[in-house]
């Protein structure tokens, strides 16, 4: 079987080329390293070492398959690639007005970045972007955590009904850490104080040992639509990272929606989840 791969790989440049459009493929994938990058076909071709007319063609299947997306500035990651977490179509946008700000508190907060969405009782996200510390942070795109011990989570319940939350989240808060809010009383005690603060949402420990997070909700007119998070080591402080999260949370907000005004960022009933 080795000699029959062997021989049939073509070389470019003194390298030699997987043969099967499966591996062909897995290389053009594989270089799409972070959930948000975007690449050119120059990009492809460059990081593959594949011709750039094979890029090109294995590119175009795998935007027919929607394993990529081709947008005006290059290829991104598709929803097939970025599994069942961001599979609803109306994702797509919130993804593509939050990328810039994704990275913009990443470059001034070294934090590991967040984007996420509320669905049945739980955060699922949709996008992930750090440096090296990202690999301490057992999240992923496309994965899920329960929302009532989570700073996005509960950025998001804060905007429901109190009869509503204890719906999503169900009667058994099951503790992840020795920190996590166990009961409901408590978990509505938090999000009082999370409306309190204009919807800025604060956890430490509570998901995971060792981390910190703040969360804020990016609105639209019949309440939260997904929340943007910002995680750090739990001995870092969170206040100067807190105020860029809220601000992000709120531009992206502004660029799908336009102005909101005041009196629609109410409680939110779950029936028009």
């Amino acid at each position: 079987m080795t000699v029959a791969l062997d021989a049939g790989r073509t070389k470019t440049q003194g390298r030699e080329l997987p043969p099967s459009m499966v591996e062909r493929m897995t290389l053009i994938l594989d270089a799409f390293d972070q959930p948000t990058s975007v690449l050119t076909l120059e990009d492809v071709a460059r990081a593959t070492h594949l011709p750039r007319s094979t890029a090109h063609r294995i590119l175009h299947q795998l935007v027919g398959l929607e394993w990529l997306d081709h947008t005006s500035n290059g290829y991104r990651l598709g929803r097939r690639a970025l599994g069942a977490g961001v599979r609803e179509s109306g994702h797509s946008e919130l993804r593509a007005a939050a990328a810039p700000h994704l990275h913009e508190l990443l470059m001034r907060t070294g934090a590991v970045v967040h984007l996420a969405v509320l669905e049945d009782g739980k955060v699922s996200y949709l996008d992930k972007v750090g440096g090296s510390f990202a690999r301490t942070v057992p999240s992923r795109v496309g994965g899920v955590q329960p929302a009532y011990c989570t700073a996005l989570g509960k950025a998001m319940l804060a905007w429901h009904e109190p009869s509503d939350v204890d719906m999503l989240v169900g009667g058994d808060l099951s503790p992840r850490t020795a920190a996590t809010i166990a009961n409901l009383e408590a978990l509505h005690a938090d999000l009082h104080r999370i409306r309190a603060r204009g919807g800025l949402a604060f956890e430490r420990g509570e998901a995971f040992q060792g981390l910190a997070c703040a969360a804020a909700a990016i609105m639209g007119p019949d309440g939260p639509v997904g929340a943007l998070s910002a995680v750090v080591p739990a001995e870092k402080p969170l206040e100067r990272v807190a105020p860029l999260v809220v601000h992000a949370a709120r531009e992206i907000s502004l660029e799908l929606f336009g102005e909101l005004p005041t009196r629609k960022r109410r409680l939110r009933s779950v029936a028009a989840v």
